[in-house]
């Protein structure tokens, strides 16, 4: 079992719409979730692994080796099947070092203008926890289905507004906070972050 002490944890990102779901979907544990503007860390995080897993350790081992506290990194993306996988571990990446989100979705619904066929996808989030650059422990949730036609909804971010989700007939966009917090990729991946926790 792994005991978090002090009861304070600091989750690798700068992003402030990760840093509301990550509070959020943590909110169970009792831990205090600082992000790393909050303790002044301003490291340039660097993602050159080969899939999230990958990046997501590297984050959290590099923040971790300069906080006492333990550090949670994600690594999360969008994964298109008839785009071989794109956008994939280069979803912030997609329309290129400093794109909006709007310039992103844009760059993708181009590529699969007239794609009747498949277009499905899914979202995946990988976690990974580390203290002191020793990796402790690493989980991944993903979330399926498919890429709408025009963005729809107001809520979340990144490619939320073209991420459909059959099961509720929304798009990630569409979805109240507590929807999306029990079927986001990233909910399940904190489900099975929690889970070794207790274990």
């Amino acid at each position: 079992m792994i005991v978090l002490e002090p009861r304070t944890i600091v989750v690798a990102t700068r992003n402030n719409g990760k840093m509301r779901e990550f509070r959020s979907l943590l909110a169970f544990s009792g831990l205090s979730i600082l992000s790393l503007n909050d303790i002044g860390l301003d490291r340039d995080l660097k993602e050159t692994g080969e899939s999230f897993a990958q990046n997501a350790r590297q984050k959290a081992i590099a923040c971790s080796a300069h906080t006492d506290l333990p550090v949670l990194a994600d690594d999360s993306g969008l994964e298109v099947f008839a785009l071989d996988g794109r956008p994939g571990i280069y979803s912030a990446r997609y329309a290129g070092e400093g794109a909006t989100d709007d310039q992103r979705i844009r760059k993708l619904l181009d590529e699969l203008a007239g794609n009747e066929r498949d277009r499905s996808a899914r979202f995946v989030c990988a976690l990974a926890l580390a203290r002191r650059a020793e990796l402790l422990l690493e989980t991944e949730g993903e979330c399926r289905g498919q890429i709408a036609r025009s963005p729809r909804g107001s809520n979340g971010f990144g490619y939320d507004p073209i991420f459909y989700f059959p099961e509720l007939d929304k798009t990630y966009a569409e979805l109240s906070e507590e929807e999306k917090n029990r079927h986001s990729h990233r909910a399940r991946a904190v489900s099975a972050f929690r889970a070794q926790l207790n274990s």
